[in-house]
């Protein structure tokens, strides 16, 4: 299926590793020229040396997206390249355990700063360009806005936000023609997981456990089927969906999980 995406320009932040590389790779095969947004210039300029070996043309600007004024010269310099912006796709954040008990007022907004704040801030300051574009804004969140964890209270407050956001501003951006849409992650192997399930104490035995949990197929889901979701999102073939928060999670929030055993 054509995603009529050839030679759009679509901002991807944390676009260099996990989720964020697989969304970038399926934007430059679908024609689009992906625009890597994140703090490590050594990553960034991988992933576009590797899609240019590829044949494909991406571009990559070097921002630490805690910091507010980097979220305006990060679209700033999109622009300047670019002169437009036909999407946005907010990716960038991690799991960082700022629980309730081993917290503190301190660590909790630095984190709502690593997680959502820049969600708004990248949105607020390409919307003028994406309302010239008529484009779409695609947010990826947690399902520990839906679940909860255990002492992970920031990041699950940050992607409650996200979710609040893409609903608000699918309300907001009617009158431009801008849809707003959310990807739910729930267990997708990434570098990231795999730090993560090496801290536990008995990684290869919680991985299995929470693989057999998920109910389609017992397997993890992959970076790339989040990218394929959200791909489509962004794009003209979804030219009726707003507003929607769509888990691509094999039916692991769901789904009755006693179904992964039966």
């Amino acid at each position: 299926m054509d995603l009529k995406l050839k030679n759009k320009i679509i901002i991807v932040t944390g676009g260099a590793k996990g989720i964020g590389e697989g969304i970038v790779k399926v934007l430059a095969g679908e024609g689009a020229i992906p625009v890597i947004v994140g703090r490590n210039a050594a990553d960034n300029q991988k992933m576009v040396d590797e899609l240019a070996a590829a044949g494909y043309e991406s571009f990559q600007v070097v921002a630490e997206l805690t910091r507010p004024e980097e979220c305006e010269k990060a679209v700033a310099a999109v622009l300047d390249k670019y002169g437009r912006i036909e999407g946005l796709i907010n990716n960038a954040g991690v799991n960082d355990g700022v629980g309730l008990e081993n917290g503190n007022y301190e660590a909790f907004i630095a984190s709502l700063h690593k997680n959502v704040v820049h969600y708004y801030l990248m949105a607020q300051h390409a919307l003028p360009a994406l309302k010239e574009s008529k484009g779409a804004i695609v947010n990826i969140s947690s399902k520990t806005a839906d679940t909860g964890q255990g002492g992970t209270s920031a990041y699950a407050a940050a992607n409650g936000g996200r979710n609040a956001l893409t609903r608000e501003w699918a309300v907001e951006l009617l009158k431009y023609g801008i849809r707003v849409n959310s990807v739910i992650v729930a267990e997708c192997w990434t570098p990231l997981y795999e730090k993560w399930i090496e801290t536990l104490p008995n990684p290869k035995e919680k991985l299995e456990e929470i693989v057999s949990k998920i109910p389609l197929e017992n397997r993890m889901t992959t970076s790339e089927e989040i990218a394929n979701m959200t791909v489509f999102l962004l794009s003209e073939r979804s030219s009726h969906t707003t507003g929607q928060l769509i888990y691509v999670d094999g039916g692991y929030v769901h789904l009755d999980r006693a179904l992964a055993n039966s």
